[in-house]
């Protein structure tokens, strides 16, 4: 009975910025981890980006000095900023909520097209 519902994708020129938004609700136990992963035509689904409810992150070293993770646990929010944005990081973005002994749960994906 966990959603995930997702915004803020788009169409933005390379060198620029976006802001994407993932709000979980339902039964959400305290400690989790909530991040996003993307995935391009033809290519695995590959992590961007990840914070638990504790603060600590993990980046892809691709997104590393462009993108940053940062989540409001009372609301059980996660937010992506990206700045310099590259035409590889054109893809669908998904949100993931991970739960420890339980089931993860995925939004339905945004997608995010950078234009050169």
């Amino acid at each position: 009975q966990v959603q995930l519902v997702e915004s803020g994708g788009g169409l933005v020129q390379a060198g620029g910025s976006l802001r994407l938004s993932c709000a979980a609700s339902g039964s959400i136990f305290s400690l989790n981890t909530m991040g996003w992963y993307r995935q391009a035509p033809g290519k695995q689904r590959e992590l961007v980006a990840t914070m638990t409810t504790g603060g600590f992150t993990d980046y892809a070293d691709s997104v590393k000095g462009r993108f940053t993770i940062s989540r409001d646990n009372a609301k059980n929010t996660v937010y992506l900023q990206m700045n310099s944005l590259k035409p590889e990081d054109t893809a669908v973005y998904y949100c993931k909520l991970e739960f420890i002994l339980a089931h993860d749960y995925w939004g339905q994906g945004t997608q995010v097209t950078v234009s050169s």
